[in-house]
């Protein structure tokens, strides 16, 4: 089995003005907790560095805890828990748009390039998922 893990603590911005100068360190904002079994998991759901928020891989759960049967029902719980992390960050207004804006998302790519994405094979996700999706978002100032 791999295992592959992608961390967001911080970055350094080389941005020095000066040879003296220390290099501007971006603020770094950390969003939710996430618990399993009432035992808290050892990550946060997003890190914000400066402008960019990323987003720890997500799977989607039922109430209680547990991925529903199927991929599509997966898969629909996936991307409802990257949109639960978004409106946590202050960058998804209202869970009512996810789905309208799923279906605008896809007519900015009607024949391609999709964006970027991440694609591992392993042998098995966390708790038996069918799914798990990564993704980072623009998160800059308002």
């Amino acid at each position: 089995m791999k295992l592959i893990i992608a961390i967001a603590t911080g970055v350094f911005a080389m941005t020095a003005t000066s040879a003296d100068a220390a290099p501007a360190r971006p603020a770094v904002e950390h969003f939710g907790t996430p618990m399993l079994n009432g035992q808290r998991l050892p990550f946060s759901r997003a890190v914000r560095v400066g402008d960019i928020l990323y987003l720890s891989g997500a799977i989607g759960r039922g109430a209680d805890g547990k991925p529903p049967e199927g991929i599509e029902a997966q898969a629909k719980a996936t991307m409802d828990d990257i949109g639960d992390t978004l409106k946590l960050a202050g960058l998804l207004s209202d869970m009512k748009n996810w789905a309208a804006f799923n279906t605008v998302y896809l007519t900015y790519f009607p024949e391609g390039p999709l964006p970027a994405r991440s694609a591992i094979g392993v042998n098995g996700l966390a708790l038996g998922a069918l799914i798990e999706v990564e993704c980072q978002a623009y998160a800059g100032k308002k």
